[in-house]
């Protein structure tokens, strides 16, 4: 049997999370050994869609997003500063839906969630200057509650607006996250500027066959700003 591409992008996840987990721990055979520990925060801006099937007409739905993070440098491979990074986060996410040839149509829906990402963290260059860094890992998240806009006749038009009074059927969420900055390491601490894609892997409504849709999942841009200190 072929692999679906879910399923393969769920064995990276896995995979992703035990080296992530394991990296801390690891004696350093040719890198030369760290024991570094940040804390900080961030906060920023998400760009919200869904991947839903069968698909509907949308726009992007600006959502905020903040939280707490945790790195962990363990080792320095050449010029490649190695280690883990956890965060804590409260995101909003969701979908809107606007149709160029109906305007009066209007529909928004926000959905609040915690969000847990476990990423390799991977930097380069000026340790006392400006880093890139790159970040990938798996995420899950715990839906909180959501809300709704609607305007305009929607029953006057052939549109499916099943998703419309969909419950969310599944309030926990996992998928694949990834994404890379700069950092800028100064006497007061770090700056962080970060782009950052996640990718859903779980569906939030049911989606078994007697269901409407097939496949109900996110799909966000993040950009972020972040500031954090060393232990």
């Amino acid at each position: 049997m072929t692999p679906t591409p879910r399923a393969g992008l769920l064995t990276l996840l896995l995979t992703t999370l035990l080296l992530c987990a394991a990296a801390p721990y690891t004696q350093a055979q040719v890198g030369e050994q760290r024991y570094e520990m940040s804390v900080g925060f961030h906060a920023g801006i998400n760009m919200c869609s869904i991947s839903l099937s069968p698909s509907i007409r949308q726009g992007t739905l600006q959502g905020l997003t903040g939280g707490i993070v945790a790195r962990y440098v363990s080792e320095k491979y050449f010029n490649m500063i190695c280690g883990a990074q956890l965060e804590i986060n409260f995101a909003q996410r969701g979908w809107s839906e606007h149709y160029d040839d109906y305007p009066s149509l209007q529909y928004t829906r926000t959905m609040n969630y915690i969000e847990i990402p476990l990423m390799a963290h991977l930097a380069f260059g000026n340790e006392r200057g400006l880093m890139g860094f790159i970040h990938l890992g798996p995420e899950v998240a715990f839906f909180l509650s959501d809300s709704y806009t609607k305007d305009g006749s929607w029953s006057s038009y052939s549109l499916n607006t099943d998703q419309h009074d969909q419950p969310i059927e599944r309030k926990f969420d996992y998928g694949l996250a990834g994404g890379g900055g700069m950092e800028l390491n100064t006497r007061i601490g770090r700056f962080q500027i970060e782009g950052r894609y996640y990718y859903g892997l779980s569906d939030f409504f049911s989606c078994t066959k007697k269901d409407d849709f097939s496949r109900a999942a996110h799909s966000v841009i993040t950009i972020r700003i972040g500031y954090l200190f060393d232990l």
